[in-house]
């Protein structure tokens, strides 16, 4: 049976994933690369992960774009969202009508229209009956995903959801909060560098980490690592 294009990426997916997770790796880049896949194959406009800080508020610590951390942190701060509703019930949330949540989301719902949205798909991010985070997908195409593209979805944040705690986290929870944790204190490292590069270089921000990714990867270095030399060079230390 010969397999379509769209599968065949899934397969190339979970297997480039897993063989990144066979060693040491950096889970900002590792959670990078699956947010970009997911929206490529899933025909998504963009995506994003959220996971709980050592306090249990939830944080972006990965995203396709500046439009889908937005909504993220939106829906974060007014508590309210698909997002939120995936994380605490642990169920799928599909949002293909943002009119109809107006009343329920209001300022989500305004917000996603001003921003291009015309569907959301959040998918909690479980260990065993444990919510960890959620995978969520944006779209600004008419129609939201299938049963099928939402099966995919699921598998990939299954990837997502070994990639956050591995199986060392399996044996030790604060293991797996330490790591959750320096995710997301990388991630303000890496926000910071990408300011520095985007006003040095004069270019946006989604362009800024890209070069931050590209200096990364070709001095096989660790994100946070070259985020906090970019940061010391621009504070003259």
């Amino acid at each position: 049976m010969t397999s379509t294009p769209r599968e065949k990426e899934l397969v190339d997916t979970f297997v480039e994933l897993a063989d990144t997770m066979v060693n040491g790796y950096d889970i900002v880049d590792l959670l990078y690369r699956l947010v970009t896949r997911c929206a490529h194959i899933l025909g998504a406009a963009d995506a994003g992960i959220l996971i709980p800080d050592s306090h249990g508020s939830l944080e972006v610590v990965a995203s396709t774009s500046e439009r889908s951390q937005l909504i993220s942190l939106l829906q974060l701060n007014e508590e309210q969202g698909p997002c939120l509703e995936a994380y605490h019930s642990g169920q799928p949330v599909t949002v293909d009508d943002f009119d109809a949540i107006r009343n329920r989301w209001p300022r989500f719902a305004e917000a996603t229209g001003e921003q291009g949205y015309t569907w959301m798909h959040a998918i909690p991010l479980r260990l065993r009956e444990e919510v960890i985070g959620s995978l969520n997908l944006f779209g600004d195409q008419p129609g939201a995903l299938t049963a099928e593209d939402a099966l995919a979805a699921r598998g990939l944040a299954d990837i997502a959801t070994i990639g956050i705690l591995h199986e060392r986290a399996f044996r030790e929870s604060n293991l797996a909060r330490t790591q959750l944790q320096h995710a997301l204190d990388s991630r303000v490292v890496i926000e910071q560098a990408k300011g520095i590069l985007s006003h040095t270089h004069g270019v946006d921000m989604e362009e800024a980490f890209r070069l931050l990714r590209e200096r990364a990867r070709s001095t096989q270095r660790k994100l946070a690592d070259v985020a906090r030399e970019i940061i010391a060079a621009a504070s003259g230390r």
